[in-house]
């Protein structure tokens, strides 16, 4: 077995729980998505890499691919893939967990090889 990490790709998809809240009722969401992206950055074994964010077109829920957004990573173990994805279990948006209003799903695979320079 390789000591490479895994390459990770996190998609994130908003659900139709967020778009039912009150108008500006979103906020706590936003709030609780964001403490799960420091403590998913802040895991040992995890240096993100990017993320990409595609609130700008696609709107409504994404249950699937499209996703509303990725974060690319490298994770030392399946453990920590598993562990980074249960944040939305335990990140708490007022009396419910944040996978109310969202769901993650981890893509493993691996860096393509670089490509050989043009001569």
């Amino acid at each position: 077995m390789s000591d490479s990490p895994l390459r990770v790709l996190f998609c994130i998809g908003v659900n139709q729980n967020f778009f039912d809240l009150p108008t500006g009722q979103g906020k706590s969401v936003w709030d609780g998505f964001m403490s799960m992206l420091t403590q998913l950055r802040e895991l040992p074994g995890v240096a993100v890499l990017g993320t990409i964010d595609d609130d700008q077109h696609l709107v409504g829920p994404s249950g699937s691919w499209p996703w509303t957004c990725y974060v690319l990573a490298d994770v030392v173990d399946h453990p920590t893939v598993a562990a980074a994805c249960n944040l939305l279990r335990t990140v708490q948006v007022a009396e419910h967990a944040l996978w109310r209003y969202m769901k993650i799903e981890a893509r493993i695979g691996r860096p393509l090889p670089d490509p050989e320079p043009a001569r």
